[in-house]
């Protein structure tokens, strides 16, 4: 049995990937709009939204994707006040705890050296669930996710790509169907725990995933703006603040996964044949 608090992108991606007749899937979503969508998808679904109670089936496996607030994470407080535990904690984090590399490589083992405020409360959330769990819990930490309906193919199609070059520019990504592949290696082995990375094995500039993008629909791509004369919301900004590689060895020599999707050229390529 699973339960996920915060059926998003990622977890749901994984409930298709989870055998049926081997693993239940229930969770959390923050409004009941979503909620009435999901359970007519069969999932057993729970409006919450990080405070108040919250039931957890006995003995279930979790998987956390809710994002940190000033307290770290909300689940982690909930687990620590009612006292509760599970067969394995997986928690979704993110490569920006690395901070910027200047287009170094972050391994598994690297330090952690957050530079946001996004990034310290997902070093604060880390820690709390390594307490909560003296250590078992796999901390998963994601790079740029894209999957369907959420890759530069909608962008280029929208007419909202933009090809902002900044020299050296570079980061890692990972389709979603890789992560749901991850997480359900993981959950083949509640033993592992630790850090792990779901990436592809090519960082690559953001400009050349729009350029490619536009060629694999037959468009022009967008012209270049440089990085100094784009006006970028300061989110925006912040994605361009830090650059750095990321290496994925750990869940290859453990859990024997494999990116289906290496590189983003096999993936929007995979998106776009599945019409997406």
């Amino acid at each position: 049995m699973l339960f996920v608090f915060g059926l998003g992108y990622s977890a749901l991606q994984l409930h298709l990937h989870l055998p049926r007749q081997d693993w239940r899937v229930s969770g959390t979503v923050r409004g009941a709009e979503k909620a009435s969508v999901l359970e007519q998808s069969g999932l057993d679904v729970q409006v919450w939204t990080g405070s108040g109670g919250v039931s957890v089936p006995d003995g279930a496996h979790w998987l956390v994707t809710v994002p940190p607030d000033a307290e770290g994470c909300p689940a982690a407080r909930w687990a620590r006040e009612a006292g509760a535990s599970a067969a394995s904690v997986t928690y979704l984090s993110t490569t920006g705890v690395y901070g910027d590399l200047a287009g170094g490589w972050a391994s598994e083992w690297s330090p952690v050296n957050p530079q946001s405020e996004r990034a310290k409360r997902r070093v604060m959330a880390e820690n709390q669930w390594i307490d909560l769990t003296q250590g078992k819990v796999r901390i998963v930490r994601l790079p740029g996710i894209y999957g369907p309906g959420r890759s530069a193919l909608d962008k280029v199609r929208s007419g909202e790509a933009r090809q902002i070059v900044k020299p050296g520019h570079v980061f890692s990504r990972i389709h979603v169907d890789d992560i749901a592949r991850g997480l359900a290696a993981m959950l083949e082995r509640p033993e592992a725990h630790g850090v792990f990375h779901l990436c592809d094995d090519l960082p690559a500039p953001p400009q050349d995933v729009t350029a490619f993008a536009a060629e694999l629909l037959g468009r022009a791509p967008p012209a270049q703006i440089a990085f100094d004369a784009a006006r970028l919301s300061p989110m925006a900004r912040s994605f361009y603040a830090e650059c750095k590689r990321v290496t994925n060895g750990r869940a290859k020599s453990a859990l024997g996964w494999r990116p289906a999707y290496p590189s983003y050229i096999e993936g929007l390529r995979a998106i776009l044949a599945a019409g997406g």
